[in-house]
């Protein structure tokens, strides 16, 4: 099971989790595509991964929009000749009690979550069937996949809508050899999270510390965060998994917050 000279495509890589999924899979051998809304910070990343010996290439990525992911798809295809992983990690979030959250702000989010990993998904898919290789579709849940948080029903929603959305991949992408999975991690103290700590204390009137102790940590069985390299350990599992004996599943890396 290895990423070894495997094309991998992470969106979202040039900060966070995506970023740690990267140079993981670049310290591995793969040829790593760091796709970004962010194109000066996709390059820099890519310099530093290629700095520190492993191949990637940047690409800009705006996961919302159609022409964006399908031009950046046939600019990773042109240059390394096909695609064998999809990480889709990009994501945001954005807190608000229901009744007060804007529409817009709705919107937005589901178009991240959920349109970004099926335009991502069906501008891969062609390219993972035609190599013969078969391929392998990671998308970025959450504990909230599976769990629902108040002040978060946009992103409890979208990150439900993954699970569905990977099963039938797995079922689309079986007789291809491409396989789906979701990533469910808990709170991973990212920039995303630390903007979320005040967010959520305001909205709450409890102190940012409580936040940190009571609403983010409380169901854990260690009260740490999980950390961007063990949701990068299981990208990676995912990632060289070779055989559909996993496909369709969802793993939690959340330090016991959800068990299933």
């Amino acid at each position: 099971m290895t990423v070894k000279d495997k094309v991998c495509i992470v969106t979202g890589a040039a900060s966070g989790i995506g970023s740690e999924i990267a140079n993981t899979y670049a310290r591995e051998g793969a040829r790593v595509v760091i796709a970004d809304l962010n194109l000066d910070a996709a390059r820099a990343a890519a310099e530093q991964i290629q700095a520190n010996g492993g191949r990637a290439m940047a690409v800009a990525m705006d996961v919302t929009s159609e022409e964006q992911v399908n031009a950046a798809v046939a600019e990773v295809v042109k240059a390394w000749g096909g695609v064998d992983v999809l990480v889709s990690n990009a994501g945001v979030q954005i807190v608000h009690p229901l009744e007060e959250f804007p529409f817009a702000d709705w919107k937005k989010m589901l178009a991240i979550h959920l349109d970004g990993a099926f335009l991502t998904t069906r501008a891969c898919l062609p390219h993972m069937q035609k190599s013969g290789r078969g391929g392998s579709i990671i998308y970025m849940g959450s504990v909230h996949s599976k769990e629902a948080s108040v002040l978060k029903s946009a992103y409890v929603t979208a990150k439900h809508g993954l699970i569905g959305l990977c099963k039938t991949v797995a079922k689309e992408g079986g007789p291809h050899g491409i396989r789906a999975n979701v990533i469910c991690p808990g709170f991973v103290r990212t920039p995303l999270v630390e903007k979320q700590i005040p967010e959520q204390a305001k909205a709450l009137g409890i102190s940012e510390a409580e936040v940190v102790k009571n609403v983010m940590l409380k169901e854990t069985v260690d009260g740490e965060f999980t950390t961007v390299q063990d949701v990068a350990a299981v990208a990676l599992l995912f990632a060289g998994f070779d055989s559909n004996a996993l496909t369709g599943q969802s793993l939690v890396v959340s330090h016991g917050w959800f068990m299933q």
